[in-house]
């Protein structure tokens, strides 16, 4: 895992006035898995966006060698990075098999179709509701949708951001389980922003605390575990 996929030099961000992101540096190496740990506030979300340039800011951002720290979101989700947002990422209008197939626009394999079908075996609810609008879904639902959504590019790499938020603890297990299977059978890098640190810190790699824009710390994950600031402040010790 020494190739690196991902990686942020300097990067700043702001909204408006307000400096959320003070020179933020990490690296994602290709087949980790990468969790940023914060509290609310933090700057967590704004670190995922400053990636895919959806916040105004500075600093070099490299992604599978090339700089993308100026390129359109567009070419940036063209090139390989999949975005799953805070509170869900379906487009509610659309059915649960018109998100899926939105997710793969940029592929020309013909293996879309039977993508689709294994989404459908992992997660049977969606296979059952192929035809129902996605806003018309339990939020577990919808979060199972997002995930199946970004995953159907074939990304180099998923940012996924809180994808915990507000689900039953059955559902959040099941999810995690998917990110490891997808980072373990599709070799996906993924960069996770996660509160539910335990959970996070089983399926990562490494892993980096950001308090107020600024990264204070890094380490394995197991290291991160280990240390007793860590326990005290995400891990409930």
């Amino acid at each position: 895992m020494s190739n690196q996929v991902l990686s942020c030099e300097n990067v700043t961000a702001s909204y408006g006035a307000i400096q959320a992101l003070h020179g933020v540096n990490l690296e994602v190496n290709e087949g980790e898995i990468v969790v940023v740990l914060g509290a609310n506030g933090a700057g967590k979300t704004t670190t995922l966006r400053a990636i895919c340039n959806m916040v105004a800011g500075a600093g070099t951002i490299m992604f599978d060698g090339k700089d993308i720290s100026k390129s359109d979101t567009a070419d940036i989700v063209n090139a390989g990075v999949a975005h799953v947002p805070q509170g869900r990422g379906t487009f509610a209008a659309l059915t649960v098999m018109e998100n899926l197939e939105v997710g793969a626009y940029t592929r020309t394999d013909d293996e879309v179709q039977s993508d689709i079908e294994m989404w459908f075996g992992k997660y049977p609810v969606l296979g059952e509701r192929r035809k129902q609008a996605a806003g018309s879904l339990s939020g577990g639902e919808q979060q199972m949708l997002a995930v199946a959504r970004a995953a159907m590019s074939r990304p180099k790499m998923m940012l996924l951001d809180e994808p915990s938020l507000g689900l039953a603890p059955l559902i959040i297990e099941d999810l995690f389980q998917t990110f490891a299977q997808l980072n373990k059978e599709q070799g996906t890098s993924m960069l996770l922003v996660e509160q539910n640190a335990n959970l996070a810190l089983e399926i990562a790699h490494r892993g980096y605390l950001l308090e107020t824009g600024e990264i204070t710390g890094s380490g394995s994950a197991e290291e991160l575990r280990n240390d007793p600031a860590v326990q005290a402040a995400y891990l409930g010790a």
